[in-house]
């Protein structure tokens, strides 16, 4: 019973020590050891290369933002140092490995590759101390530690909805820092949406000039108490794209973009009626959520406009013409001369077949392709697009 009771008190003692080092996402194994060591102004980063400079870089950045200093890079130290060297493994499964060693003569992040070192950089960081104290007296003082870590999924990924609600390109960032921050390496950049079209393309200027613009937003949650009446507008020149994807692949975040297709395409179509099936059908904005330049605009002649509420609409991307599959084609070419990744993601969801039925282009369509629904439309539409 005596040796029970010592056992817990002993596991309780460490567990409380553990608890002491919080890191997010979990470290795979972290061991707390005696000492510690205390980062001041005079403490060096020692680089192993000048690959090593960009993470030296954001860590000084930190350093500056929150505590007011930065430390001085060099090329070898032995005492009071945080050094950041690469094994330049580069194999499968290697990305963001690292190991991170505290103790009392200095701190070592080893990573198995770059954005190894980078993800152990941010694991120091999430170390460093933020009470009053330490912040004035510019001393931090962390736990002799040794930690072993890789990421358990090889895609973490995160998602920003910039359709809906605009957010400039400063927050974007912002927004990159905090994935860098929690070890997550892809940006799912959600660019196109019913509620208003993001990016701006030059072959079709109006998809920024009209659609990135919508006349108010619903009150509440949907179905809403009305529209505030509010306009809102906002998108990317494509220099604020590159410069987006920069500032991402320094923190070894890759960034995909999402251009919607078939469906959630009104923002589109707002600015190119001739992208829907019927041209010359009003958008349906239900009255009890639409604001009142939209009615003055529709009662002066104006067909098509950008949503202002949330679900899900009939009027898509016509399947039955190529001037549609023209129209994306283009659109993504100049998208994919944006970003770099390999992938480009079309949503593909909650594409109503309403219009589609009785579309004659599209019917003619599944008839010479021999389809035998609109659902094998849509999969003839995705396919297309993705060859």
């Amino acid at each position: 019973m005596k040796l029970l009771l010592l056992s817990f008190l002993v596991f309780f003692t460490v567990s409380l020590q553990a608890q002491e080092v919080n890191i997010i996402p979990k470290p795979k194994m972290l061991e707390l050891k005696k000492g510690s060591f205390t980062i001041t102004p005079a403490t060096v980063i020692v680089l192993a290369d000048d690959a090593e400079n960009a993470t030296a870089s954001f860590f000084n950045q930190h350093l500056q933002s929150f505590y007011g200093f930065k430390l001085k890079t060099v090329k070898s130290s032995a005492k009071n140092f945080i050094r950041f060297s690469t094994k330049k493994f580069i194999v499968p499964g290697t990305e963001g490995k690292y190991d991170l060693t505290v103790n009392s003569k200095g701190v070592t992040v080893s990573g198995d590759t770059y954005s190894g070192t980078f993800n152990g950089m941010q694991s120091l960081i999430q170390l460093l101390s933020v009470d009053e104290k330490s912040i004035s007296s510019k001393q931090f003082k962390i736990p002799a530690l040794s930690i072993q870590d890789e990421p358990r999924f090889q895609y973490r990924g995160m998602h920003l909805d910039v359709g809906r609600h605009f957010f400039p390109a400063s927050y974007v960032k912002r927004y990159i820092d905090f994935l860098a921050y929690h070890k997550l390496n892809v940006f799912h950049w959600h660019l196109t949406e019913d509620q208003g079209w993001r990016i701006e393309i030059k072959k079709y200027p109006l998809l920024t000039s009209v659609g990135s613009k919508r006349n108010g937003t619903i009150i509440g949650r949907y179905p809403g108490k009305g529209s505030n009446n509010q306009p809102l507008q906002g998108f990317y020149t494509q220099e604020e794209i590159k410069d987006v994807v920069q500032y991402a692949k320094e923190r070894f975040i890759e960034v995909i973009p999402e251009i919607e297709m078939p469906g959630h395409s009104s923002a589109a179509i707002a600015a190119y009626p001739w992208l829907s099936c019927f041209p010359n059908r009003p958008t349906n904005i239900p009255s009890f959520m639409v604001s009142l330049k939209s009615v003055e605009e529709q009662q002066k002649g104006r067909v098509k406009l950008v949503q202002e509420t949330w679900g899900v609409f009939d009027d898509v991307f016509c399947a039955g013409k190529d001037s549609t599959f023209k129209f994306l084609e283009n659109v993504l070419d100049e998208v994919i001369e944006l970003f770099p990744s390999k992938y480009v993601h079309i949503g593909g969801d909650e594409c109503p077949k309403t219009h589609w039925k009785q579309c004659p282009s599209c019917q003619k369509r599944m008839k010479d392709l021999k389809l035998k629904d609109e659902h094998e439309l849509q999969s003839y539409f995705v396919q297309r697009m993705e060859k």
